[in-house]
């Protein structure tokens, strides 16, 4: 059925909502894709939908093609396969938890790996019923605490997840690349960039796991390559650790007075002012920064650590989280260190903390608080650092010999020009919108839930689990947030709503005929057509819905009917052309070609 402007459901606005913070979100709310319900959720509306039933199809043909079948599990599901994995708590905060009439638990879906594991389990227990491959596209949900930037950060999203069953590790692997390589080809259809990016796995768990990013200003995900092929999410950057040094020939460490400094910047001028080193003046890479954090449990325990690292260095939040998860981490508050009385503010030094603080008493409670140092604190290494009272440092606290920690963490930020761990070269940062997740999950849930099959030998075998994740809702934003101009979307023709949008203007009854015919022509030679066939609206504003609505190819009809010709635009690049009415069915398919 031909689609209609006069009859289409859809209300297209000139001013950006007052939410929206980023142009995919500004453009598809304009556009009339689709509206806001509440905080992160959103209604799709007819052309969102036919959108994003294209980007489905697409990911439908190639997980077909990478011999995965689909299925289609319920949102929502009952506590117990989750409580038997630890994802029940693990999940904390950003689990929708409900009970029914009788107060049994259940959760809002935010992934399905128990289920999947629990339907093979259910229907399959021979190696012979192996490899196995499944997909679904379903409805997910998380309470995220900030839902922000549209459908790139939701508490309800569509995806489409994919589990692999395999026999043994060598089987896994070849399912794990066949899956890679689909997730190539979709993301390639969909006309997204992309770059692969080693990742961590956070709470899914497994033991690798690489994202797809689409390299975007506005996405939330920082990653790092380097010339030589080097490519990671910045929370799965590592860190070299230097070699240790001797300390034998150093000096013992000396507690200065450093009055009101307790800020690294502060004690660094007053290093410079009044402890002059002969070679070179002090800087804050020669400072140790002691960060106290409060880090709560999904049993809702807390505690509190130190993270030491060079002066000149932050913690990334995010890259302590991924560190830490499935625990959530913030900045140390009043009563923290109202419990660790130890702890002078901007003068915290290793002497009180960790190892080297008190130790716990014989029930095994007290003792000092845990301590974590930077991968480049290493044994041999002099610093300046607090002296843990008030107005004093030690100068030449030498790691290893005057200090130790519990355990190393590397969160520290990742700076432009970093030497990537692989030797490839110095690191470049940029951000991308995370599309897709591959994971490598081993056995994690099949152990947990006693996925085993019997092997040629009658042997129970635990089965070997991957995991593969694309953001389907995501998709259709991280295609707004590409194609799109000052004047609205620039849909690529793969998954425009239609791939002609047919404007006639004026008043005159041969103009709107006319497009009638050509809409009908197009559509029987295999286009999809909009045909703006609305009577009473000005040619200034159907010139604007056409634009901000983002068709690939635009067909004007109009004044030029009366000398034979109608005018071809193509969306993206702007070009525009008059050709004969004879030869406009001919001109539109050209341009679609040329728009795909």
């Amino acid at each position: 059925m031909l689609m209609r402007m006069s009859s289409l459901f859809l209300r297209t606005l000139r001013d950006d909502p007052v939410d929206a913070e980023v142009d995919s979100h500004k453009l598809l709310v304009r556009a009339g894709y689709i509206r806001r319900a509440a905080p992160g959720i959103y209604t799709w509306l007819p052309l969102g939908l036919r959108v994003l039933a294209k980007v489905e199809q697409i990911v439908r043909e190639e997980m077909a093609a990478a011999g995965a079948q689909e299925i289609h599990f319920p949102a929502l599901l009952p506590r117990e396969p989750y409580e038997a994995t630890g994802r029940w708590s693990e999940y904390g905060p950003n689990l929708f938890r409900l009970q029914d009439r009788r107060e049994n638990d259940y959760l809002l879906a935010p992934t399905h790996e128990e289920m999947f594991t629990l339907v093979v389990k259910d229907l399959y227990s021979s190696y012979k019923d192996l490899p196995l491959a499944l997909y679904q596209i379903q409805t997910k949900y998380r309470d995220e605490a900030r839902p922000r930037a549209g459908l790139l950060r939701g508490r309800e999203f569509i995806m489409k997840d994919a589990y692999t069953f395999d026999i043994d590790e060598e089987a896994h692997a070849a399912a794990y690349q066949r899956q890679r390589d689909a997730y190539e080809r979709v993301f390639s259809r969909l006309g997204l960039p992309y770059v692969i990016v080693a990742a961590t796995s956070g709470a899914m768990g497994g033991s690798r796991s690489e994202e797809f990013l689409v390299p975007c200003e506005v996405g939330e995900d920082t990653f790092v390559r380097s010339p030589g092929g080097y490519a990671a999410n910045v929370e799965a950057v590592t860190t070299p650790a230097p070699p240790a040094r001797a300390w034998q020939d150093l000096p013992p460490a000396s507690v200065e007075q450093t009055p009101d400094t307790p800020t690294i910047a502060s004690l660094v001028d007053v290093a410079n002012e009044r402890f002059p080193r002969p070679d070179r003046p002090w800087t804050a890479a020669d400072t140790l920064k002691n960060v106290v954090l409060a880090v709560t449990a999904p049993t809702g325990e807390r505690e509190t650590i130190v993270v030491g690292l060079p002066g000149d260095r932050d913690v990334d939040l995010k890259r302590l989280e991924a560190a830490l998860a499935p625990a959530e981490v913030e900045a140390a508050g009043p009563d923290d260190f109202a419990r660790h009385p130890e702890l002078v503010k901007g003068y915290i030094g290793p002497g009180v903390i960790g190892p080297n603080g008190a130790p716990r008493d014989a029930e095994g409670q007290g003792g000092a608080v845990r301590y974590l140092l930077d991968p480049r604190v290493v044994d041999g290494t002099a610093w300046i650092t607090g002296a843990d009272r008030a107005d004093h440092h030690v100068f030449g606290l030498v790691a290893g010999r005057d200090f130790t920690a519990d355990g190393t963490i590397d969160v520290a930020q990742v700076r432009e020009g970093d030497a990537a761990p692989d030797g490839s070269g110095p690191l470049e940062l940029a951000r991308g919108i995370e599309m897709g997740h591959v994971f490598d999950l081993g056995t994690k849930y099949s152990q947990a839930l006693g996925l085993t099959v019997l092997d040629a030998n009658g042997k129970a075998r635990v089965v070997h689990m991957g995991s593969y994740g694309i953001g389907v809702s995501r998709a259709v934003a991280a295609l707004a947030e590409i194609y799109h101009d000052d004047a609205g979307l620039t849909w690529p023709v793969a998954v425009a709503p239609a791939q002609v949008h047919i404007v006639a203007t004026g008043k005159d009854e041969t103009v709107f005929a006319a497009a009638e015919d050509l809409a009908r022509s197009a559509q029987e030679a295999g286009l999809e057509v909009l045909l703006d066939d609305r009577r009473k609206v000005s040619p200034g504003v159907k010139f604007a819905d056409a634009e901000l609505l983002g068709m690939p190819v635009v067909v004007v009809i109009g004044r030029g009917l009366a000398s034979g010709v109608i005018e071809v635009r193509e969306r993206a690049s702007g070009d525009r052309r008059e050709v004969p009415v004879a030869q406009a069915l001919g001109a539109v398919q050209e341009s679609v070609a040329a728009a795909g």
